[in-house]
């Protein structure tokens, strides 16, 4: 038997092989700290109930056929009134595509700039870049990060692979970190582009930027959110931002997203998404033209939503910081933004207690599975090489109790390594 040598070489999600181990030991009748999934246990965290009702309105109108191809009109107006007054980012309706959540917007932009063999530059860790290089054939550039730059990528980072490159994929906060970029950090990487640009000759594809900013209103204390128009507005036809409704609200569900960008673009990714038939639901879609012109409903939810994902942050980068300080090779980036904590677990080549060692950060995370119950996910799931000992740890599918709850067995895991 034969496939496509696509389909031969595409690799597997290694937080799938996580998931199967945590599944097993559930069938065990064990309890797991599953800080893996970029998700939201719905029991925790519901969609707003304005949404929910709206939703359920909108199937009783039996608004059930196919929506346009980009999106229903009032929806691409609601998103327009909601990104200007969310952050200053005046959009007209055909510079604006709904589809089925994000990604079926990542892959539609991909396809739309890249062609086979172009370059596309991503820092490493992130997410899915490579994969979706190895969906187009683009030649992938990695650009690894420094933990003292908050895994964030530099222009000085960036400045190397700059040359010729189709595409640098972006994204703020941080899928897996849960940092963000500072604004003179980005200006930098803009400043980089354009000039890059001005320096192409007539006729060559210029250099794209694909920014996911998909966790953009969960920041947290003084972070804030910066994206490249709004820094330098030279910037607007060579910037195809990603977006939507999943983790704002809680909505993955819901399978709402939108991007936005250069007309001409969003035109053809338009036609992409088509073919692909990644159009969001009607129904969801009519709901969330409703919500999203809601501000006093939205404002609630965001507020209140925020402030339970970061007590879980703050509870769980804490909990870390005694260890670091009770003298355990641990450590925590402070909570930015998204519902993400990055941690460092530096036990690669210690013994466990029935004489295993742990070669790398996989072993770490299985070894803290099955002794500490819980699980996060090795940023070698993000592009980064397995020796490097840094990791994400979500929030969304646990409660601040179970985080508190998990420090001390992690402290009693790390104990018995020898």
């Amino acid at each position: 038997m034969s496939v496509s040598r696509l389909a031969q070489h595409l690799k597997g999600s290694e937080i799938i092989k996580i998931a199967g181990e945590i599944n097993e030991l559930k069938k065990q009748g064990q309890q797991i700290a599953n800080l893996t999934i970029g998700d939201f246990d719905a029991s925790l965290f519901p969609i707003p109930e304005e949404l929910t009702a709206g939703i359920k309105v909108a199937y009783d109108q039996h608004q059930t056929n196919y929506p346009p191809a980009d999106g229903l009109l009032t929806l691409r107006e609601s998103v327009s009134r909601f990104m200007d007054k969310q952050f200053g980012l005046k959009l007209n309706t055909n510079e604006i595509l709904i589809s089925s959540g994000s990604r079926p917007i990542i892959y539609a932009t991909y396809l739309a700039l890249v062609d086979p063999g172009d370059t596309v530059i991503f820092p490493a860790p992130s997410w899915n870049n490579n994969h979706y290089c190895d969906l187009t054939s683009a030649k992938g550039i990695a650009v690894p990060t420094k933990a003292e730059n908050n895994f964030m990528p530099t222009a000085d980072d960036l400045r190397p692979h700059i040359k010729g490159a189709t595409l640098l994929a972006l994204c703020s906060p941080l899928n897996p970190t849960g940092t963000m970029f500072g604004k003179q950090n980005l200006e930098e990487i803009c400043d980089l582009v354009l000039e890059e640009n001005k320096n192409r000759p007539e006729g060559e594809k210029p250099l794209y930027i694909l920014y996911d900013q998909i966790y953009a209103m969960l920041t947290f204390g003084s972070h804030g959110h910066v994206d490249p128009v709004s820094l330098r507005p030279e910037l607007k036809d060579y910037v195809v931002y990603i977006d939507g409704a999943s983790k704002c609200f809680a909505a993955t569900g819901v399978r709402v997203g939108w991007g936005f960008g250069p007309a001409y673009v969003i035109d053809k990714m338009r036609s992409i998404v088509g073919h692909m038939g990644a159009w969001a639901p009607k129904p969801e879609q009519v709901a969330m033209s409703h919500y999203l012109n809601d501000s006093e409903a939205v404002s609630s939810y965001l507020n209140g939503f925020k402030d339970r994902i970061q007590a879980s942050l703050d509870t769980l980068y804490k909990g870390f910081q005694e260890l670091k300080s009770e003298g355990f090779a641990v450590d925590a980036i402070e909570p930015m933004g998204a519902i993400y904590l990055t941690l460092k677990l530096d036990y690669a080549g210690k013994t466990t207690p029935d004489g295993n060692t742990l070669k790398d950060s996989s072993d770490i995370n299985f070894y803290l599975i099955k002794e500490a119950k819980v699980a996060l996910v090795p940023f070698s799931a993000f592009g980064t090489g397995h020796e490097v000992n840094w990791f994400r740890a979500s929030v969304g599918a646990c409660s601040t109790e179970e985080i508190a709850a998990m420090i001390p067995r992690v402290k009693e895991a790390l104990s018995k390594l020898k």
